[in-house]
């Protein structure tokens, strides 16, 4: 549980380092992806962070979600100007980490979010934040660090629950295979399960060969379809990779 916390933390701080560095006359340029800019993504996080720490508030106080609640954030945070939407979510970016953080002990054990058919936990919570948050800050970094990864500890919190994302990320070929990976720092072992309309993520137990070792920040990025050819590290090489980064365009 502290772990996740710590990582967002260290994630919030960061995304304030990148900003602090970024040129504002670059704010209108493209992020990662292109079709949005600095500034919109900037928004995606601020406005995500306000919804976010809405739907906690809710949880914690035992409220009824207001239905208009989301598109009310989403037309005002669409109505500020670039300067204004990188701005403000640096501040909703803390406002919802400072509410994380001053939960206590009881009241994260009772804590339960439902999303669709799944349900998190205050953990599961802090990290499903993490992995917008987290990834939305490279897609502005490496605009200007083409070299830019996630840190090895937001990765290791993030595998936790990456196959959730799995699910709702791939978009089958119709190719029946097991795709043996294998990440590093930290190590973990799966197989990526494609078939005919799905793809599941499991945990592999049994060894055997691999068909792909990457770094497990890589592995996250692939997932979340933002492991193309230009930030690739060098050392992943594997036969499958122009067909896992077609399964996973991305969202």
């Amino acid at each position: 549980m502290k772990e996740s916390l710590k990582a967002l933390h260290n994630s919030v701080a960061h995304l304030n380092e990148v900003i602090e560095n970024l040129d504002p006359s670059k704010y209108e340029s493209s992020a990662y992806p292109t079709e949005w800019t600095i500034a919109d993504t900037m928004s995606h996080i601020g406005s995500g962070a306000v919804i976010m720490g809405q739907n906690f508030n809710n949880i914690v106080n035992g409220t009824e979600p207001d239905p208009t609640f989301n598109q009310t954030t989403w037309d005002a945070w669409n109505a500020k100007d670039p300067a204004a939407q990188v701005a403000d979510a640096l501040v909703a970016d803390a406002a919802l980490l400072d509410q994380l953080q001053m939960l206590d002990e009881e009241g994260r054990d009772a804590f339960e979010f439902s999303m669709g058919p799944f349900k998190f936990d205050f953990t599961g919570f802090v990290g499903m934040r993490l992995n917008e948050q987290a990834l939305h800050t490279w897609d502005v970094e490496v605009t200007t660090d083409a070299k830019a990864v996630l840190s090895e500890q937001t990765a290791a919190v993030l595998l936790n629950n990456i196959g959730i994302f799995v699910g709702f990320a791939a978009k089958p070929s119709g190719e029946v295979i097991d795709l043996h990976v294998q990440t590093t720092d930290p190590e973990r072992p799966f197989i990526l399960a494609f078939a005919e309309d799905s793809v599941k993520l499991e945990d592999n137990d049994h060894g055997g060969h691999v068909d792909l070792e990457l770094p497990a920040e890589s592995f996250v990025r692939l997932i979340a379809g933002r492991l193309d050819a230009k930030h690739t590290p060098r050392s992943v090489q594997s036969d499958h990779l122009e067909m896992l980064r077609t399964a996973f365009p991305g969202f």
